[in-house]
């Protein structure tokens, strides 16, 4: 699977955000890194992204994506109804206090999506890459499209001008779920956008030069009269086997 292979450029995207018993965020990503990477792609997906949140020792972040939402259906199907989540998934569900946080989301724009390359995918025990990785949110009234515009418009090109480009800007996949056996939020309309540093430290420069930069007093004042809540930065540390990093 190469990056320019539909499933490499994956159209939907799932960004899913666990609560997990104190405690037990490694035995979790042990398991999962072990057991349901290469088992849910052989179905049709592709796992992106496997993440410790660096604010909640508690919180397990993660993507996979589809070729489509017929494709995910299909895979979804076939992985929760296989015989490797049927043996693994009640010690992944036992880790869990909530798995309900589940974001559907689509690239914003043509060549905006997450590429990937599973074959460079690092083996199961590789150390966790010294990477920073943050994914901010920025959440709209439905069905209005003026605050995602002023995000692609306004301060797409005010991170590209500043620091290193986006991995991947995200907004609300509207089509209906088909896989009710895994709820996703409803009601959203959101932008996502995902970027890697090398560190912290480079990640809070940015965002430095971000407000101070000229433009970003034109766009900003639209963006907070759309937004419904404060955008939302999840700070991402990828384990050993993330495509992301």
């Amino acid at each position: 699977m190469s990056p320019t292979d539909p499933v490499g450029r994956p159209a939907v995207i799932e960004l899913r955000q666990y609560t997990l018993r104190p405690g037990r965020r490694d035995e979790l990503i042990e398991l999962f890194d072990r057991e349901f990477v290469e088992t849910q792609e052989e179905t049709g997906m592709v796992v992106l992204g496997q993440f410790r949140d660096l604010d909640d020792p508690n919180r397990f972040v993660w993507l996979r994506g589809f070729r489509d939402m017929e494709v995910r259906h299909r895979a979804l199907t076939a992985f929760y109804g296989g015989p490797v989540w049927a043996e693994h998934g009640p010690q992944a569900n036992d880790t869990m206090v909530d798995s309900g946080d589940v974001l559907l989301l689509r690239p914003l724009s043509d060549g905006s999506g997450f590429a990937v390359s599973p074959p460079e995918r690092p083996r199961a025990g590789a150390p966790a890459p010294d990477r920073f990785v943050s994914a901010t949110v920025w959440s709209f009234p439905p069905g209005r499209p003026d605050g995602i515009a002023l995000i692609r418009d306004g301060l797409l090109p005010v991170l590209h001008k500043t620091g290193p480009a986006p991995l991947a800007v995200l907004t609300t996949e509207t089509a209906h779920n088909t896989f009710a056996r895994l709820p996703v939020r409803t009601g959203e309309n959101v932008a996502a956008v995902f970027t890697s540093y090398p560190d912290e430290s480079a990640y809070r420069r940015h965002l430095a030069e971000v407000q101070d930069h000229p433009l970003t007093r034109e766009f900003l004042p639209g963006i907070e009269s759309e937004q419904t809540a404060a955008p939302r930065t999840l700070r991402l540390a990828p384990t050993g086997r993330s495509l992301i990093s």
